[in-house]
């Protein structure tokens, strides 16, 4: 059965959404959410819930190289927790260690405009965790 998901790449000041679905395993970049210190605009968030209706909702965690959870990964797993008892959607972590360097050697690849402060890869790095998540769990 098909499913529909969405992944967020949870930054302070950028999170990045992508959405798929489990029968292709791929997923699509949407437009990244401005946040004001790791705080979402809720109202935002929920018209992006009620569009794509997921299944399931993916949250990019970061954590260190050697597997410890940074100060950003705390933030991202309180966020995942907001979202899980706001829309009442099963909520999942997923390692996202080096995806916003892969994002970015993407974006490069693609000829986009390096000033990644103006032109963020957040929405990439979230397609990039959700594609990892489909290796992993389908």
């Amino acid at each position: 059965m098909a499913k529909t998901l969405i992944a967020f790449d949870f930054g302070t000041q950028s999170i990045g959404v992508a959405v798929g679905q489990t029968v292709t395993r791929t997923a699509s970049e949407l437009k990244p959410i401005k946040a004001r210190d790791g705080i979402p605009n809720w109202e935002v968030m929920t018209q992006l819930i009620n569009e794509w209706k997921p299944d399931l909702i993916v949250v990019g965690l970061p954590l260190n190289m050697d597997g410890t959870e940074s100060e950003l990964a705390k933030r991202s797993r309180k966020f995942g927790n907001r979202l899980r008892e706001r829309f009442k959607i099963e909520v999942v972590p997923m390692d996202e260690r080096l995806s916003t360097y892969s994002a970015k050697e993407e974006a490069m690849d693609r000829r986009q405009r390096l000033d990644f402060a103006k032109n963020p890869v957040d929405s990439i790095a979230a397609r990039l965790i959700l594609e990892s998540w489909y290796t992993e769990n389908l």
